[in-house]
């Protein structure tokens, strides 16, 4: 949002959105997974990408997903992280959408054990972050969200608010994902009630 421009929820004098929840947390969790990925002698192959203008409609993963590099028929799922760095420490919930977009994700889900974190599930595969704009083409869709909070769009987002323990825990609760979905299996789509979750970061 740069200096605050269009989205930002501040009103005070002119001062840079930082931006460090939204979403350097999910940009660096990326980066993360991609070199957890390289050290890893998994059978898959992914597909490591960072869209831009998803506040202003998911301009970029739509975008990409009219012209991909990759036949969308040949994509198994897709996993967003959009914010993952503000997992609160007193009442740590992670927030998961699109559990419903295949009937391979309960399953999973409910095998990882993660330590102190509480998983709330919706099963939408529509919301405003960028897995939206694949799950519409029939990928199975995770999105995974540690919470809203005061700072959302606003210059107080900074780094000194992250919770990096909890943000690892998010990171490695995804990469026990990947390798579980390293068999070759081809997971099921499933349709699901097109509603946003209430919880879900929203558009401004």
């Amino acid at each position: 949002l740069g200096y605050g421009d269009e989205g930002s929820l501040y009103r005070g004098e002119k001062a840079i959105h930082n931006g460090a929840d939204d979403n350097a947390s999910g940009t660096s969790g990326l980066i993360e997974i991609a070199r957890y990925l390289k050290s890893q002698n998994l059978k898959s192959n992914y597909l490591i990408i960072a869209f831009s203008g998803e506040e202003k409609g998911l301009l970029g993963s739509n975008y990409y997903v009219k012209h991909p590099t990759v036949k969308l028929t040949d994509m198994n799922y897709m996993i967003n992280m959009d914010m993952i760095g503000r997992l609160k420490k007193e009442e740590p919930v992670l927030i998961i959408n699109g559990t419903g977009t295949s009937p391979k994700w309960k399953t999973i889900l409910d095998s990882l054990n993660i330590s102190g974190v509480k998983n709330k599930e919706t099963e939408s595969g529509v919301g405003p972050s960028d897995h939206t704009s694949f799950y519409l083409q029939n990928i199975p869709v995770l999105h995974f969200f540690s919470g809203t909070h005061p700072d959302y769009h606003k210059p107080s987002d900074d780094e000194a608010l992250i919770n990096y323990d909890g943000q690892l825990e998010i990171v490695r609760m995804i990469e026990k994902i990947l390798v579980k979905l390293d068999s070759g299996e081809r997971l099921a789509f499933s349709k699901t009630k097109d509603e946003n979750s209430d919880d879900a970061p929203k558009f401004k």
